[in-house]
């Protein structure tokens, strides 16, 4: 008889740490865990605003996953569609037809996306932060500008050049623009033609705070920071349009700018659409404190459960409030989701997730940080600190710990590298400037006379 099947959709801070510790808690003969997701490793989605930055390789803000799941299998293909009545995903390989695998456990966890909105351009202009290579991209993209800058004679496209939007006031919005701040400060040593006046850095958020993970008190203290460094702070303010690189705000104001980055919040992937799974008002898979998929009315759904930022799960100790989507929340969910389905497996009953949100630690660029943990506020150099090593601390992998903090020390001992590799987004083209092309006879002919 065959081990139980347990399929693990989605490699991220859930599907990682559940599939870890599901490989550590049964053996080969009690489960066998698959885990599914079109790429090869897991983001540390934290570490992003750093790679951006260059503190750190982006290679070393992801995880491999056969490197880190070496009991499991690892299946590089997306799941198209879960149907729990007959307990089969449909899988769909990075080559080849698509087939369907069935399982006895399954655990939804492909994440969250990007939420955007149906604003003119945003979708031909702006950039997100979520994966390691959106990160890449902003970096090369902002030092390319730069270059742009610097040698234009076109007044209208310098400004542009330098103007850099950011759409969003949380964690991943704050901390991408003020390690970018920091790089392109380091970067105009370098440029004797651009004036540091002429650099402007905006952030455009639709409520009258920022930061809000970490309360109000380190929100007003990280505002009044970031507009002492020149950013341009717009408040309940929206984006209403981007055509053609027209940034037009609801506050009246209009202009050129060449970089949007758009952070302004998340919602459940798009693949819990293709599942007969359950479902929340906002799009989330409704679960259980148990991380249980259930009904609505509270059905159970043997086999199925979920969790992370795709998963609806009541707050335990915020009775009718639900855990927010935070990679704290994932990680520790992706435990207490493990152990239970082992002790499912072995007979025994699954446990209540019950975690309450201890705050948040967000960097502001190196050397500055806000933190507010256990009622505890802390900001400038002490809280940049406590961001790293938290967050050192959480990365899998005694490797990646390793690397990340080399890195560091690299970073502090040496200068900053401030160069824009562009080329990694066409590698192809200089080849194919320079490779005609030939007709099929031709071509039959060349191979023929070279032998």
């Amino acid at each position: 008889m065959n081990p139980p099947r347990i399929v693990v959709v989605g490699a991220g801070h859930v599907g990682l740490y559940a599939a870890l510790r599901l490989s550590k808690k049964l053996n080969r003969n009690r489960a066998e865990v698959v885990v599914i997701d079109p790429v090869p490793h897991m983001t540390y989605q934290p570490f992003l605003p750093e790679a951006a930055a260059g503190n750190i390789s982006p290679r070393h803000a992801v995880v491999p996953l056969r490197r880190e799941l070496k009991k499991c299998r690892i299946v590089s293909g997306e799941v198209t569609r879960v149907e729990h009545a007959r307990k089969t995903v449909t899988v769909q390989p990075i080559d080849g037809p698509a087939y369907e695998m069935e399982y006895d456990h399954i655990i939804v966890a492909p994440g969250s996306v990007s939420r955007t909105l149906p604003i003119p351009g945003l979708s031909d202009m702006g950039i997100g932060l979520k994966t390691i290579g959106e990160a890449i991209y902003l970096r090369n993209h902002i030092l390319d500008r730069l270059d742009v800058a610097a040698v234009t004679p076109d007044e209208e496209v310098r400004k542009a050049s330098l103007n850099f939007v950011f759409v969003g006031g949380g964690f991943a919005g704050i901390e991408a623009l003020a390690e970018m701040q920091d790089v392109v400060a380091d970067a105009l040593k370098y440029y004797p033609e651009l004036d540091p006046k002429e650099v402007h850095f905006i952030l455009v958020e639709a409520t009258n705070r920022i930061l809000p993970e970490v309360g109000p008190e380190m929100g007003a203290y990280t505002a009044r920071q970031l507009a002492a460094r020149g950013v341009d702070l717009r408040l309940s303010t929206f984006l209403e349009s981007c055509v053609d690189g027209r940034i037009v705000l609801s506050d009246g104001d209009s202009f050129r700018a060449e970089t949007l980055v758009w952070t302004a919040g998340v919602k459940p992937s798009p693949m819990i659409e293709q599942t007969d799974l359950p479902k929340g008002p906002r799009g989330h898979v409704n679960c259980l404190p148990t991380l249980q998929v259930a009904s609505l009315e509270g059905e159970v759904w043997e086999g199925a459960w979920s969790a992370g930022d795709c998963a609806q799960v009541p707050d335990l100790t915020n009775p009718g409030g639900w855990c927010s989507p935070s990679a704290q929340h994932a990680v520790r969910q992706a435990k207490v989701l493990a152990d239970n389905i082992a002790q499912v497996i072995l007979g025994g009953a699954p446990k209540e997730y019950r975690h309450k949100h201890v705050g948040g630690v967000a960097g502001l660029g190196i050397n500055k940080g806000v933190a507010h943990v256990y009622g505890v506020k802390v900001k400038g150099y002490p809280a940049w600190l406590m961001h790293r090593f938290y967050h050192v601390s959480r990365i899998p992998s005694f490797n990646r710990k390793v690397r990340v903090l080399a890195d560091w020390v690299l970073a502090f001992l040496l200068k900053r590298e401030t160069v824009a590799l562009g080329q990694l987004h066409h590698p192809r083209e200089e080849f194919t400037e320079v490779t005609p092309p030939v007709d099929m006879p031709a071509a039959k002919k060349v191979g023929a006379g070279s032998r």
